[in-house]
């Protein structure tokens, strides 16, 4: 059976994104434009150094995400939406979208499929496991669902970028998390981030 994993980049402070997001701004204020570039600029500015961890993120043989990650609606589904990542997204596999509200799954270009999970984390994992099989299921996020996979003590390795900014509020990691022991297998700091794996022991 594979590793349960999750990627996340987050601030130097614990913040994978800013207060006051909205769909024009998703990451809220993060101190640029809102879509990100200061948190998640290492990944498109300093692509080739970070190549590695990049290529990795899209990995996984299964993803889970929290529905605030896949998009902006709430509530019920009211309207057409297929994700931030447009026909073709990266995943290229299963990814199941916790969600409280049914929806048929949606195949996209390039092998993805998203699935609406309304019964809670444990069967997102469940369903995330059988459709991996041997390989790994991947947790994008955001911070909220990674917490919630943290507090039940599903996860096995976290995979974090650290960028060297501080938000002050908005989304944060380990928030409502009980404490953990975490034992560090990498660490590799490049010139806009800082790329650190833990395992979680406890």
């Amino acid at each position: 059976m594979g590793k349960v994993i999750c990627e996340l980049t987050i601030s130097a402070d614990g913040y994978s994104a800013g207060p006051n997001q909205t769909e024009e701004r998703p990451f809220g204020d993060d101190g640029g434009d809102g879509w990100g570039d200061k948190l998640h600029g290492w990944a498109f500015e300093t692509a080739e150094e970070n190549r590695a961890e990049v290529d990795r993120m899209t990995e996984g043989s299964a993803f889970i995400m929290g529905r605030n990650m896949f998009g902006p609606v709430r509530g019920e589904w009211d309207r057409e939406w297929n994700g931030w990542w447009g026909e073709d997204p990266p995943f290229h596999a299963p990814v199941f979208v916790l969600t409280h509200h049914a929806r048929d799954p949606q195949p996209m270009a390039g092998g993805t499929t998203y699935h609406f999970v309304t019964d809670g984390i444990e069967s997102a994992l469940a369903q995330a496991r059988a459709a991996a099989g041997d390989g790994d299921v991947s947790i994008h996020g955001g911070a909220t669902t990674i917490n919630q996979y943290l507090t039940a003590g599903l996860l096995d390795e976290m995979r974090l970028h650290i960028v060297p900014l501080t938000l002050g509020a908005g989304t944060r990691l380990f928030d409502g998390v009980p404490p953990l022991k975490l034992e560090q297998v990498t660490a590799r700091a490049a010139s806009t981030v800082l790329h650190v794996t833990y395992r979680v022991l406890s």
